[in-house]
């Protein structure tokens, strides 16, 4: 009894281990290769799939995803002989399992070699200022040099991009003085535009209070002189109107001898008020002609009055 209870547990195993190298379930995103008898045979794809016990075999396993990869940092060589430490990191995936298993030994190392010795070459034909200018050149760059050799080796690379670029610290110093001299250089000219604006601003103020005077000292003597204008006009008329009426009163009936009375009148008080001055008394050269201005003025009077009564 206890030898068929160990023969049955034998069979059991080898049955375990039959249905085990059978049967293979590949997960997703997962390409394996099978060899049979030591020869490519298949490439199985996910799902269940049946072996051939102890002739197939699974000889390599690949994972289809994205996947990154940490480029080693290296110290390449600029144009103009600067030092540089550069590091970065790779994206690939595998495309053909198959090439992927028996394209290259090693195609990660590979790919990573190849990627150090692409970036040393982009790098040596920019100068020191361009590299940190230029990084989706050398990213690109760095990808179409890998990606065509990389076909050989089922890999397909997807993107590269630069973590880090390191100079030396004498040149970071440098870079720094010259940032800081650019800055000052923009702080002078843009303080030199203000004081130039500033001046500019008042010039264009004082024309403009100048241009303000003068339009108003225009208007102003404009102004005066319609004014003047309009006064001698307004004499002019009142002096027109005046002589008619004198013109008017000596055509009337006694109109001549009033017009000799105020003459007369006019004459006696001008006389009187050039006559003294101060203590001197001035007398005419003629006195007759007072004398008959007077008796002409006393006739008018005369007569004046015999007419009224």
């Amino acid at each position: 009894m206890s030898s068929f209870m160990g023969v049955a547990l034998v069979v059991a195993i080898l049955f375990v281990i039959f249905v085990a190298r059978t049967i293979r379930v590949v997960p997703q995103q997962t390409a394996l290769i099978v060899e049979r008898v030591g020869k490519y045979h298949a490439t199985l794809a996910p799902g269940a799939h049946l072996l051939v016990p102890f002739i197939d075999r699974v000889a390599y396993k690949h994972i289809l995803k994205e996947v990154p990869l940490d480029v080693p940092s290296q110290i390449c060589i600029t144009r103009d002989n600067t030092q540089l430490q550069v590091d970065g990191i790779l994206y690939y995936q595998v495309t053909d399992a198959m090439r992927a298993s028996y394209g290259s030994s090693n195609y990660v190392l590979a790919i990573t070699q190849l990627a150090q010795t692409t970036l040393r070459s982009v790098i040596g034909k920019l100068e020191l200022d361009k590299t940190f200018e230029e990084r989706d050149f050398i990213n690109h760059s760095v990808v179409s040099a890998i990606d065509q050799s990389a076909q050989n080796w089922g890999v397909k690379v997807l993107r590269y991009e630069i973590k880090d670029l390191t100079p030396p610290k004498e040149i970071l110093h440098a870079m720094q003085a010259q940032i800081t001299a650019e800055r000052e250089k923009r702080a002078l000219i843009a303080a030199s535009e203000g004081r130039r604006q500033e001046q500019i601003n008042i010039a264009t103020g004082e024309r403009e209070a100048a241009i303000a005077r003068s339009e108003g000292d225009k208007q102003a003597v404009i102004n005066r002189a319609q004014g003047e204008a309009s006064s001698v006009l307004a004499i002019a008329e009142a002096t027109a109107s005046a002589l008619r009426q004198i013109g008017a009163a000596v055509t009337s009936p006694g109109g001549v001898d009033a017009v000799n009375l105020r003459v007369a009148e006019q004459y006696i008080r001008a006389f009187n008020n050039l006559a003294r001055t101060g203590n001197s008394i001035i007398i005419p050269s003629n006195l007759s002609d007072v004398g008959g201005m007077i008796a002409t003025a006393l006739q008018i009077v005369k007569q004046q009055g015999a007419a009224k009564a």
